[in-house]
C-alpha cells in the first residue's frame, strides 16, 4: 500500500480512530461560527458509498495493491536448483524454527558430535543444554599446531521468540529467554581432524559420571583415543580443574597407511570396540580393555577397490557392521570371519557411496547417500550372498524408497532416533533436507507438492 502525503506540519492534527476521517478546521477570524457536529463529512450519498477504508475508491485502492503485489518474487526457492541473482542473500525463515542459535569456532570444524547427557531424552524444556565435541582443521600445514580437539556445553539456548503469535503464552517463564552461553575446554592436537565420534559408558558406580571417550581420525593417519570425562564434568563442577595429563590421549594408534574420514564406536560391546577405515580401503578393528588399554587388530578387513568413506556398526548385532565406498558398493561385514571379507557385497550407486545410516528401530533397513545426489533405504533382508563363496551379489536389489531431488552429493544422512520413517538428508548444495518415508507415493500428486513441480510428497 503506498504512503500517504504528510499532513501540513503547520498545522497540528489529532490522530484519528479507526473509522473517522480527517475533517478540515476553519481558522477564519469570523467570531462566533457554529460547526455542526452532526453535519455529513460526505457531499452525496454516491460519495459514501464510492469511498474505502482510508478515503479512497475501493477500485483505485485495489488496483494499487496489484501492482504492489506483482513487485514480490512467491515463486518457492530451491537451493542447489535456484540461483541467486547478484547482491541476493539467503536468511533463516525464524518462524520455521522452534530454536535456532549460531556458533562460531576459531577455525573450520570438518566434523562434529554430540555428547549424551542425563538430562533426559525428549526432553523440550526451555532454556535447553547441549553438549558436543569437534575436531578443528587448521588452513594449512604451518598452522597444523593450532588445531585442537574442543570439548563444549551449550547452555542457556533459548526458542525462539513467539510474543507476537496469538496463541503465545503470555506467562511464559522469563528463563527461558536466557542468554545463550557458549563454554569450552581445548585439547592440542597434532593434526587436521578428518572425523571424531564420542562414546559414553555406563560409570562403575552411581557416585561417578559417565566415562566420555573421543576417537579422532587425524589426516596424519594416527588414531587418537581421549578420555574426555573431565573436561565435560569440569562444566558443571564450580572449581574443577583440568590437568595437561587429562589432556593426553590415552591411545595413539598408528595402522593406518592412509588417511581416512570412516569412524563408527560400537554400541554394544561395554569395554568399547572401534571400527576406522581409509582410503586405501582397509579397515581395522580396535578392542578396549578394562584395564584401559587400546588393542587395534594388525590385519585388516579388506575387499573395497576403493576408499572406505562411511562405516557403522549394528545397532542390534555386535559382531556385524557395514561400510561404504568409493567403488559403490555399501558391502556387510561379520568381525568373526577369519577371512577378513565381506559376508555381503552390493553395487548401490555408479558414482561414490559418502555415507550411510542404519535404522536404530527397524535394523534391516539400511540408508546410503551417493555423489550423484540420490540416496535410498534398502531392506537386508533381500541382500543375499552369491553361492560362489566370493560374498556379491549378482544384481542390484531393488531399493525400499530412492530419491533424486538433491543435485549436488550427499554428505550425510541420519534417521531419527524415535521414529523410523524420518530422515535427515545434508548434500554439498549446502542444504539439509527432512523426509517422512510414511508418506505414500503417488504419480499425480509428487509432480506438484505445495505448489512447487518435481518435488517429493515426502519431503517435508
Amino acid at each position: 500500500m503506498a504512503k500517504r502525503p504528510a499532513e501540513d506540519p503547520d498545522g497540528e492534527q489529532n490522530p484519528l480512530k479507526a473509522g473517522q476521517r480527517p475533517t478540515q478546521t476553519d481558522n477564519g477570524d469570523e467570531a462566533g461560527a457554529f460547526e455542526d457536529e452532526f453535519e455529513d463529512e460526505f457531499e452525496s450519498e454516491d460519495e459514501i458509498f464510492e469511498a474505502g477504508v482510508d478515503g479512497r475508491p475501493d477500485e483505485e485502492r485495489e488496483l494499487e495493491e496489484k501492482r504492489d503485489a506483482m513487485d514480490v518474487d512467491k515463486k518457492t526457492f530451491i537451493p542447489g536448483r535456484d540461483k541467486l541473482a547478484a547482491g541476493e542473500s539467503l536468511s533463516p525463515d525464524t518462524s520455521t524454527y522452534e530454536m535456532l542459535h549460531n556458533l562460531t569456532t576459531t577455525w573450520p570444524c570438518l566434523s562434529f558430535d554430540i555428547v549424551r547427557d542425563q538430562l533426559g531424552d525428549n526432553r523440550k524444556a526451555y532454556p535447553a543444554t547441549v553438549y558436543a565435541v569437534a575436531g578443528t582443521q587448521a588452513d594449512n600445514s604451518q598452522k597444523a599446531n593450532q588445531n585442537e580437539l574442543i570439548v563444549m556445553k551449550l547452555s542457556g539456548l533459548s526458542r525462539m521468540d513467539r510474543r507476537d503469535d496469538e496463541d503465545s503464552d503470555e506467562d511464559e517463564d522469563e528463563d527461558e529467554n536466557a542468554e545463550p552461553i557458549l563454554e569450552t575446554k581445548s585439547i592440542p592436537l597434532p593434526s587436521t581432524t578428518n572425523r571424531i565420534r564420542a562414546r559414553q559408558f555406563p560409570p562403575q558406580n552411581s557416585s561417578k559420571p559417565p566415562t566420555t571417550y573421543t576417537a579422532t581420525l587425524l589426516e596424519n593417519t594416527d588414531v587418537l583415543i581421549h578420555d574426555v570425562t573431565a573436561h565435560l564434568t569440569s562444566f558443571d563442577t564450580p572449581g574443577a580443574m583440568v590437568t595437561p595429563q587429562q589432556s593426553k590421549p590415552v591411545a595413539t594408534l598408528k595402522m593406518h597407511r592412509a588417511e581416512g574420514y570412516a569412524v563408527d564406536w560400537s554400541p554394544l560391546v561395554p569395554q568399547g570396540k572401534l571400527l576406522t577405515g581409509d582410503n586405501d580401503g582397509n579397515i581395522f578393528v580396535t578392542t578396549g580393555a578394562e584395564a584401559g588399554k587400546w588393542t587395534p587388530d594388525t590385519r585388516p578387513f579388506t575387499g573395497h577397490q576403493g576408499s572406505v568413506e562411511d562405516i557403522q556398526w549394528s545397532p542390534n548385532e555386535r559382531n556385524v557392521f557395514a561400510s561404504a565406498s568409493s567403488d559403490g558398493t555399501v558391502k556387510i561385514w561379520d568381525v568373526r570371519s577369519k577371512s577378513h571379507k565381506p559376508q555381503v557385497s552390493v553395487k548401490v550407486s555408479d558414482t561414490d557411496v559418502n555415507v550411510i545410516s542404519w535404522s536404530r528401530q527397524t535394523p534391516h533397513l539400511l540408508a546410503s547417500g551417493a555423489d550423484d545426489g540420490q540416496w535410498a533405504v534398502w531392506d537386508l533382508r533381500q541382500w543375499k550372498p552369491s553361492g560362489d563363496g566370493n560374498a556379491s551379489t549378482t544384481s542390484k536389489p531393488q531399493a525400499v524408497a530412492s530419491f533424486d531431488f538433491h543435485k549436488e552429493q550427499i554428505t550425510s544422512i541420519e534417521w531419527h532416533p524415535t521414529d523410523d520413517s524420518i530422515m535427515a538428508v545434508a548434500a554439498g548444495d549446502n542444504t539439509l533436507t527432512l523426509w517422512d518415508l510414511a508418506v505414500e507415493f503417488d504419480d499425480e500428486e509428487s509432480k506438484e507438492t505445495a505448489g512447487v513441480q518435481d518435488v517429493p510428497p515426502q519431503l517435508l
